[in-house]
């Protein structure tokens, strides 16, 4: 099962962010009295459906240039990606495709008039591997971000009233911008000898308190930089304007083991985790530090193997949360007994899976589990189990038109956007109103 779970930690290949490199630069002429000084790019990162990636460029050309002297075809973009921990750094080179470009603020908002700054939106999509700003290391089992070292060459003159620029090329990085992702603050915690770094976000005050959600990453997740578990595959969407407006504002709490969840005490996934009291004791020091957060409704759910760390959590601290999210959980439901079931059945609990998954297959975990706990007499336990997983916005698509179709294991795509939902007491419900829906009193 380890191999398993190292391959889709490995085929997830999450995109994200570039690392902030400073690079040489060089620049062109500018012709007659337009004299240049200097310029630069920055980029940025959205975590998407299949991970973060680079998805424009904010072009710094230190001049004013109306908003209509430029188009798509003004400059050409070429990255080269490398990972610092590969005995051969370089994984790939090659062009982006420019598919829509504008002048711009400093911020990279267009401008109705004339600005010093151009952003350069580039194709992106499951398959395009350019545009990924985080890599899977083979060696570690782990995502980590990649260097990523652009350069913008330009194409066409640009006529400003000043005179016209040309020649320029751009390769002077000053850092990125990691949308969503910024608004958390990262941090580390220890117990009995074992540290645990996290990744959180803190909700606008106001004069309620606020509940927490708690995420536990899956496999390539896991090691010391805890920007990687809500980077990896969109755990950061918590922090969205949508979802938070379920809450009424809701902390995040995104701790990152060193390792696996599924490190057990006598083997990987035997049930155990080594990570399980430390991690209990990150969330109660979070929640003492932070007053302001409702401990009547304190949210916990993970993902693979989150999911399997989620259900021993529920299992061993099941009076602690309000309600759980459990997405293609690996805890083997022969691995749980009946009195567990029993002390389980009254906690509120939405599984998640894909019939497709051949990682972790419904049939020797979730589903048997899901109809324990409803035979045990659960009235407030729900399962949504997908035919498969495929994109729904519309955008990407296979060669025959139909849905871009992503790996079985990835059910947790409909989780961090909302996409699961039922009917219940006569109502569609989606998972998100659901759980803010939950509380202990």
């Amino acid at each position: 099962m380890f191999k398993r779970f190292r391959k889709v930690a490995k085929t997830t290949m999450l995109l994200t962010l570039v690392v902030g490199t400073t690079l040489a630069f060089s620049s062109g002429a500018w012709a007659k009295d337009a004299k240049i000084q200097s310029t630069s790019y920055r980029t940025v990162a959205e975590v998407k459906d299949w991970g973060a990636t680079i998805t424009k460029i904010i072009v710094n050309l230190d001049k004013p240039v109306p908003k209509d002297a430029i188009t798509k075809d003004t400059f050409k973009v070429h990255v080269e990606r490398s990972d610092s921990r590969l005995v051969n750094p370089f994984i790939e080179k090659g062009n982006r495709k420019v598919i829509k470009a504008y002048v711009s603020d400093k911020s990279g908002n267009p401008v109705k008039k004339t600005g010093n700054y151009v952003v350069l939106e580039m194709e992106i999509g499951p398959t395009i591997t350019l545009g990924s700003a985080i890599h899977y290391d083979a060696g570690s089992g782990f995502n980590g971000w990649n260097d990523n070292k652009y350069t913008i060459t330009q194409q066409k003159a640009i006529k400003t009233k000043s005179g016209t620029i040309s020649g320029l090329k751009i390769d002077t990085s000053t850092g990125e911008i990691r949308k969503l992702v910024d608004q958390f603050k990262t941090g580390k915690a220890s117990f009995d000898g074992v540290t645990l770094t996290y990744a959180d976000y803190t909700p606008a005050k106001d004069k309620v308190k606020n509940p927490l959600v708690i995420w536990l990453h899956g496999m390539g997740e896991g090691g010391t930089d805890p920007t990687i578990p809500i980077s990896g595959n969109k755990a950061a969407n918590f922090a969205s304007k949508d979802i938070q407006s379920y809450f009424g504002g809701a902390y995040v709490l995104a701790p990152q083991t060193p390792t696996y969840w599924m490190d057990g005490f006598t083997g990987f996934g035997d049930g155990s985790s080594k990570y399980e009291q430390a991690l209990m004791s990150l969330i109660k020091d979070y929640v003492a530090k932070n007053k302001d957060i409702d401990t009547d409704r304190i949210y916990i759910g993970g993902d693979s193997n989150g999911g399997y760390m989620t259900m021993l959590m529920i299992r061993d601290y099941k009076d602690y949360f309000a309600a759980a999210m459990v997405v293609c959980e690996a805890l083997k439901d022969s691995l749980i007994t009946d009195e567990q079931i029993s002390e389980m059945k009254d906690l509120p609990i939405w599984f998640v899976a894909a019939k497709t998954d051949t990682i972790v297959p419904p049939n020797d975990y979730m589903i048997p589990t899901y109809n324990r706990l409803v035979n045990a007499g659960a009235k407030d336990v729900h399962m949504s189990l997908f035919d498969n997983v495929v994109d729904t916005s519309g955008l990407y698509k296979k060669s025959d038109k139909t849905p871009y179709e992503y790996n079985g294991h990835w059910s947790w795509i409909y989780v961090y956007n909302n996409e699961v939902s039922k009917v219940i007491n006569g109502k569609k419900t989606t998972m998100m109103a659901w759980l803010a829906s939950k509380s202990l009193d």
